[in-house]
C-alpha cells in the first residue's frame, strides 16, 4: 500500500468510527436491543444468564399482544436499587456496551414477562379446573414452568386502556402483576413503560432460538370497558 493510501484510509477510519457508532445508537434507540435475563422467573422459556433481542420498532408502532413476552422499565419501584460495583477497565467496556446498545442502561430498571391480558381484559385466576380465564375463556398455557399451577393466588382484575397484566412464565418465582396490586396502577403495566417485544435468544447458542408468542391468547377476543 502507497504512503498516500495509507494516509487516506487513516483519515477515514475516525469517520467510519463514528459512523459504526451513530448506527448502533440508532439501531438502539428505534430497533432492537439486547437484554440479560438475571432471574428464573422466566423459566423455562428464558433462562439465567440468557441474552435476549427486543424489537422495539414494533412497540412503539403495533399493539402489545397477549402471549407476547415483552421488556418493560420498573412500573412503580417492583425492583430494589441496583448496585453496579464494577471499576477500572472492565467498567469502561461496560460503559461502552451500554452506550452503543449492546448492553442494558444499569441505572434503568428493567423487567421481562408475558403479556396475559391487554386493554379492556378480564383476567381471572382460576377456574374450578385450576386455569386462568380471559374474558370468560379458559387457557392453555404451555410455556407454564412445569409443575407449576397457573397461579398459587387468585385474582380477578380489569385491565383499563393503555396498561397490560403481564406473569412471569415460571409462576411459583416470579413477582409479576399479582405481587404488586396495591401500587398505583394495581400491578398493571402503563404501555408507555414497555421497551418492546422479546423476539429470540441470541446467546448462549444453545438456546439460540425464536420465542413462542402464546397465539392461543391472541385468539381470544378483547372487551371494551365500559
Amino acid at each position: 500500500m502507497s504512503p498516500k493510501a495509507k494516509g487516506t484510509s487513516l483519515r477515514e477510519l475516525p469517520v467510519l468510527v463514528v459512523s459504526a457508532l451513530v448506527l448502533s445508537i440508532i439501531v438502539k434507540t428505534f430497533l432492537v436491543q439486547f437484554f440479560y435475563i438475571p432471574s428464573g422467573s422466566m423459566e423455562n422459556t428464558l433462562q439465567v444468564n440468557d441474552r435476549v433481542g427486543v424489537n422495539k420498532f414494533a412497540a412503539l408502532y403495533s399493539d402489545i399482544k397477549r402471549g407476547e413476552v415483552v421488556v418493560f422499565r420498573d412500573p412503580a419501584n417492583w425492583l430494589s436499587e441496583s448496585y453496579d460495583d464494577t471499576t477500572g477497565i472492565r467498567k469502561l467496556v461496560k460503559e461502552t456496551l451500554v452506550f452503543v446498545g449492546i448492553l442494558p442502561d444499569p441505572a434503568k430498571q428493567y423487567l421481562i414477562k408475558r403479556v396475559i391480558g391487554v386493554g379492556g381484559d378480564r383476567v381471572v385466576c382460576c377456574n374450578q379446573e385450576g386455569n386462568l380465564e380471559v374474558n370468560g375463556i379458559a387457557i392453555d398455557e404451555p410455556y407454564v414452568y412445569e409443575g407449576d399451577k397457573p397461579s398459587d393466588s387468585e385474582f380477578d382484575v380489569k385491565v383499563p386502556e393503555g396498561f397490560i397484566w403481564v406473569m412471569g412464565d415460571h409462576r411459583g418465582a416470579s413477582a409479576d402483576s399479582r405481587f404488586h396490586t396495591d401500587d398505583p396502577n394495581k400491578g398493571m403495566v402503563p404501555l408507555d413503560k414497555v421497551t418492546g417485544r422479546a423476539l429470540f435468544v441470541i446467546w448462549p447458542f444453545k438456546h439460540l432460538g425464536v420465542l413462542d408468542a402464546g397465539e392461543y391468547l391472541s385468539q381470544i377476543p378483547v372487551k371494551q370497558n365500559n
